[in-house]
């Protein structure tokens, strides 16, 4: 297998017309992992060929001969990093590559740590190479878990968007709009799919980070639950002790001995 020039970890961010190819028949001894930011992308591997466009996450698994480059009458804008297995890629599956499309909210953190790494690695500066497999961990996990993923695209979007957004009054119909549907066919399928209805994991998830903000950020009850979102404190006390079975503020000294 070939050895790359600096063993370890390598990046760069590129824009290529459908000149841009390269080719390892014996394949190398590090991952190849690119995101692609416009364009298409391809790799071919002794099984198959497989292409990338925007928004996806591509992952060449080491050792497999391939090749890749950018689509013919198409450009290949991506950012690209060469590494050494890292505990997380045995979260991936058994493939020579593996495609991953990610939807909006992701793509955001995903351009977000591949622009980090792309940083440090060309910095090289203390704790650089730490610093660099901390990006690609991450880019890992979400990428793992959007392949984990079992519930429906759109029910997922809905989580991320009241998961980013829970402090802001949130409507059905806001959501159903975000996803393209109609506010009584969100509701069904978000049930059907999780269990539990809109209302209850926007709650759920507001309980849930009202209580760490009380252990472990000094919160008071009162504070955690504005902090979260709720607007009527009674409200927020009552759903709290139905979940964790006392008051906020019972449950906040309780564990905070």
């Amino acid at each position: 297998m070939e050895n790359l020039a600096y063993r370890g970890i390598i990046t760069g961010h590129f824009n290529e017309d459908d000149s841009y190819g390269i080719k390892r028949p014996d394949g190398i001894d590090t991952w190849l992992i690119t995101y692609t930011l416009d364009g298409e992308g391809y790799f071919r591997t002794p099984s198959r060929v497989k292409s990338c466009g925007p928004g996806e996450v591509a992952l060449l698994r080491k050792g497999v001969p391939h090749a890749y480059g950018t689509q013919s009458g198409k450009i290949w804008h991506f950012m690209w990093a060469h590494f050494d297995s890292l505990p997380e890629t045995g979260l991936l599956p058994n493939e020579e590559v593996i495609i991953c499309p990610l939807p909006s909210g992701v793509q955001r953190r995903i351009f977000r740590a591949f622009r980090t790494l792309i940083r440090d690695s060309h910095e090289r500066g203390g704790y650089w190479q730490e610093l660099c497999e901390n990006q690609i961990s991450s880019i890992l996990l979400l990428t793992a878990e959007q392949l984990t993923e079992q519930l429906d695209p759109r029910v997922s979007q809905i989580k991320r968007i009241l998961s980013a957004r829970m402090k802001e009054p949130l409507t059905i119909h806001e959501l159903a709009a975000a996803v393209g549907l109609s506010p009584s066919r969100l509701s069904h399928l978000f049930k059907d799919e999780t269990g539990e209805s809109v209302l209850d994991a926007l709650n759920r998830m507001r309980l849930e980070q009202a209580s760490l903000l009380m252990l472990h950020a000094g919160r008071k009850a009162t504070e955690a639950a504005y902090d979260v979102g709720f607007q009527s404190y009674n409200h927020f006390a009552n759903l709290f002790r139905k979940r964790y079975g006392k008051s906020p503020n019972a449950y906040r000294k309780g564990n905070n001995k």
